[in-house]
């Protein structure tokens, strides 16, 4: 897996609000749906890494 992109505070407080919510929903057992959640976070890190590769060129 590649390196993290730099993230800013933002989506920093982002990933930490959806980490926090897929730890909630986990609690409700271990067959809960978190993908949703996932792929928020997902779509998080890849803004991130065209953010990072526009400002590099």
């Amino acid at each position: 897996m590649a390196a993290e992109p730099p993230l800013t505070a933002a989506e920093k407080a982002k990933v930490a609000l959806l980490t926090a919510r897929m730890c909630k929903r986990s609690l409700a057992g271990e067959h809960v749906h978190l993908a949703d959640l996932q792929r928020k976070v997902d779509r998080v890190l890849d803004d991130a890494r065209k953010r990072q590769a526009k400002t590099t060129k």
